[in-house]
């Protein structure tokens, strides 16, 4: 018991943490394309989810090393947790900037943090429990895996949705922004 929070606590730091730093990573990266697949690559909403998603599930895959084959619903309370948070990072968005008619990059980041926090007090309450499960851990893992291969795909063709728009430049996905960026420096 006191080994899941433990764990729990150590995925909340370095989802923060590293969820933090990929903010930044693909202007560090000069823009790698490589970068792009796990890192935002503009302001959408959608792009921003990457902060959450990517870091936990690389958590979670050292977490299943050290502990979670001890548990057969591991995949699924991962599967579970990583959904919450990709739900709850637009839902607590859309709500309060609906409410106050505007984005405030402030709340923003406060909006990432509750929600890792959220999802992992969620998720630890899940381990600890006598959660059900209706589908295998294998298949939970291959869902995880599905849900990565999304992103990749909408990183670069994403659908003109407001979720998907950058609200500094209106630009859609990694290809518009590059293309954007051409553009500015060929107007030089």
């Amino acid at each position: 018991m006191r080994k899941i929070r433990n764990w729990q606590m150590a995925g909340f730091v370095f989802t923060a943490i590293i969820g933090t730093f990929f903010h930044f990573l693909f202007d560090l990266t000069n823009e790698s394309v490589v970068v792009a697949l796990i890192s935002p690559v503009n302001e959408s909403i959608w792009e921003h989810i990457k902060l959450l998603s990517f870091p936990m599930f690389v958590f979670a895959l050292l977490e299943y090393g050290f502990w979670g084959q001890e548990y057969s619903k591991f995949w699924c309370i991962k599967l579970k947790s990583i959904v919450i948070g990709i739900i709850l990072i637009p839902v607590l968005y859309y709500t309060y900037s609906g409410i106050i008619g505007k984005s405030v990059d402030w709340v923003n980041i406060v909006i990432f943090f509750v929600a890792v926090g959220v999802v992992y007090f969620l998720e630890t309450k899940l381990f600890l429990g006598n959660t059900s499960c209706k589908i295998s851990s294998e298949y939970a893992f291959v869902m995880l895996c599905m849900i990565g291969i999304v992103f990749f795909v909408f990183t670069f063709y994403p659908p003109n949705i407001p979720l998907f728009e950058d609200p500094v430049s209106k630009t859609y996905g990694v290809k518009e922004k590059v293309n954007m960026k051409m553009e500015l420096e060929d107007d030089r």
